[in-house]
């Protein structure tokens, strides 16, 4: 899908959730309240505009938007998208231990925060994100927080490059 910024400032509600919605994993009320912010300069301004929006959330909506995500590397049931971007990280071939690696961290990184392990995996590959889970699950709650919802930016920015031209 490629879609022009003009195309995009031409779109109803419905037609801009539909395209740009799924940009913030299961998320779509992020693309319906930056709806309301047409027209969009470029692509880097709707991406503020929709980063602005959960900047600005409730910390239950961010909360809701963080637990949308799969967990990293364990196979569980998660959007198409998501399995390409992971599949892009080398997540699909996994050994047997590397894949309990990625269980255990999973469970013990969610036990703790409530939330799974977000990390942007484009360009990365399967023994930086172990690494990084490793490293990231001994932050306390508001750093990996933060954290978190940085990650997700960059994975909205990532998912609206690939479908934006110019």
């Amino acid at each position: 899908m490629d879609l022009h910024c003009e195309e995009v400032n031409q779109m109803n509600r419905k037609e801009f959730i539909q395209k740009v919605g799924w940009v913030f994993e299961h998320s779509p009320w992020v693309a319906s309240a930056a709806w309301e912010n047409i027209p969009f300069e470029s692509r880097e301004h709707l991406l503020q505009k929709m980063i602005d929006i959960v900047q600005n959330a409730e910390e239950s909506m961010q909360l809701a938007l963080l637990r949308a995500h799969p967990d990293l590397g364990t196979r569980l049931q998660m959007s198409e998208i998501s399995q390409k971007e992971q599949a892009g990280a080398g997540l699909d071939q996994l050994t047997k231990e590397e894949f309990e690696d990625f269980v255990f961290l999973n469970q013990q990184y969610v036990g703790k925060f409530k939330f799974p392990f977000i990390m942007a995996v484009k360009g990365q590959r399967k023994e930086s994100i172990l690494a990084a889970m490793k490293q990231r699950v001994h932050n306390t709650y508001n750093e990996e927080f933060n954290i978190a919802l940085l990650e997700v930016y960059k994975i909205a920015g990532f998912r609206l490059n690939d479908i934006f031209v110019g």
